[in-house]
């Protein structure tokens, strides 16, 4: 099912919305994170539709991405536990080939993982060119977690005078 011009406008207004353009002006704590872009309860099915919409979208860009071989896209889903990342996932990529997509989790680091230095895990997920590579959790993550978890410090073998407070 293709989408119509007015529909890809509808949905490229939704995608302003989110966009960051301005990578040192972006502030996390100036997002609003109630924000349902003015969907209520009672545009469930417009919301639902609005969805469906995007996601035949993020279909056809990914058809382009395949295609072109050029570049990769990287998704980062970063939350707290139970906060829906999960489902997020499962709805928003729910239109993708499944064939152009790879999700990784993040979860304790293996002893192959730890035998490397702590972002060699996140760097072998990346995407190739052409494909959709979606982190659950981030890398962000492997540099607090060790301040939780000091063993996990320990048994990366790093040089004694480069592990400070």
């Amino acid at each position: 099912m293709k989408i119509n011009k007015q529909e890809e406008k509808f949905i490229q207004s939704i995608i302003r919305h989110f966009r960051v353009t301005r990578g040192d002006q972006f502030r996390l704590a100036g997002i609003d994170p109630g924000d349902t872009l003015h969907f209520g309860a009672e545009d469930k099915p417009r919301a639902q539709e609005a969805l469906k919409k995007g996601v035949q979208y993020l279909a056809a860009l990914q058809d382009r991405l395949y295609a072109q071989d050029r570049w990769s896209v990287l998704l980062i889903f970063q939350a707290m536990d139970a906060a829906g990342k999960d489902g997020a996932i499962k709805h928003v990529l729910s239109g993708v080939n499944p064939q152009g997509c790879h999700v990784t989790s993040f979860k304790a680091p293996s002893a192959e993982e730890l035998d490397h230095d702590y972002l060699w895990r996140c760097m072998k997920a990346l995407p190739e060119r052409g494909r959709i590579g979606i982190f659950n959790r981030s890398y962000y993550e492997e540099v607090l977690v060790v301040r939780v978890h000091e063993t996990l410090l320990a048994a990366q073998k790093l040089p004694p005078q480069l592990v400070t407070k």
